[in-house]
């Protein structure tokens, strides 16, 4: 099995020059793609930013020549209609000479509420997750196009600007159904968890594409440093999706999120400047199946860790 190494564009954490500017760095550090969160807030307001994932991609398109390119992931059924993604991901991938891949879930309430149109219950967001991937699909065929669903619909509509290799479709993937549907309908599943049962459930379902996953890690020379760094910014990821799925908006984050110490992120992430520890983390994606590893770095010091995975890190995973 073939692994290649992604670095974790924090879309919540940093503004849109920052973020092009570590695109590049990822592909020096010698980084297999780059993903980036698309969201319309951030996690928690001391993050501080949220820039338009599409117009970061265009520029980090224009700025880099090797590295793949990834959302992770774009919801493309409240906030977004899937006849916009399917014409701003063909752009993308024009515009990345092909390096770029289409990440689609079923988004969180703190992105999608926001245009007044609601956030379904868990079984309506995954059927109109369907229903996009049908209409992203339908649009990439060519031609005019019509679509009418339960709860999504499309009217004469026609991508001009196609690439000649269509972009993958990642799927993101939190249970079993999910996993069932990246296998029917995408190229790829995306998982947040080192859950072999999701890739089985994904293989099971024939399956057969790239399987995306995304682990965090806080890199610092002082693992206090880094465990603070990690619990400041970060510690909204240990409430579980089933909470990061529903609230909506960064204040109530900040209330959710207040009893999480940092003992408890050291538990959860590999903090410091051990690589064993960093390896180690990495590796059990790996053992669970994974073989798209988007490496999300939680610590203080993004270019200190671009070096420490050049030098030491990606070394250690590939030796």
């Amino acid at each position: 099995m073939t692994i290649r190494y992604g670095y974790k564009l924090a879309a919540e954490g940093f503004d849109p020059k920052e973020l092009v500017r570590q695109a590049r760095l990822a592909e020096e550090a010698g980084f297999d793609f780059v993903e980036i969160s698309d969201h319309f807030h951030p996690w928690l307001d001391a993050q501080g930013h949220s820039p338009f994932a599409w117009s970061v991609l265009g520029a980090i398109a224009a700025s880099t020549d090797r590295v793949g390119l990834a959302t992770g992931v774009t919801c493309p059924t409240v906030r977004y209609h899937p006849a916009i993604i399917a014409q701003a991901a063909a752009t993308t991938s024009l515009l990345s000479d092909g390096r770029f891949t289409l990440g689609l879930g079923a988004g969180e309430r703190l992105n999608e509420h926001v245009v007044g149109a609601g956030y379904p219950a868990v079984g309506e967001r995954q059927a109109m997750l369907r229903e996009a991937i049908e209409i992203i699909r339908l649009l990439w065929s060519g031609g005019y196009h019509s679509y009418d669903g339960r709860y999504l619909a499309l009217e004469d509509a026609r991508v001009f600007d196609l690439p000649d290799e269509l972009p993958l479709i990642a799927v993101a993937a939190g249970g079993p159904d999910a996993a069932e549907l990246a296998a029917e309908l995408g190229d790829a599943m995306f998982g947040t968890d080192p859950d072999a049962s999701l890739i089985e459930a994904y293989r099971s379902a024939g399956g057969s594409g790239p399987r995306y996953g995304e682990v965090g890690v806080s890199w610092a020379p002082d693992a206090d440093a880094a465990a603070t760094a990690a619990h400041a910014l970060s510690r909204w990821s240990l409430l579980g999706w089933k909470v990061m799925s529903e609230l909506p908006n960064p204040a109530n984050f900040e209330a959710a999120s207040e009893y999480v110490r940092v003992e408890d992120v050291r538990e959860q992430v590999p903090c410091g400047p051990d690589v064993a520890a960093h390896a180690e983390a990495v590796r059990a994606y790996e053992q669970a199946g994974y073989d798209r590893l988007a490496i999300m770095d939680l610590g203080p010091d993004q270019d200190g860790f671009f070096e420490f995975f050049a030098n030491e890190l990606k070394p250690a995973l590939t030796s």
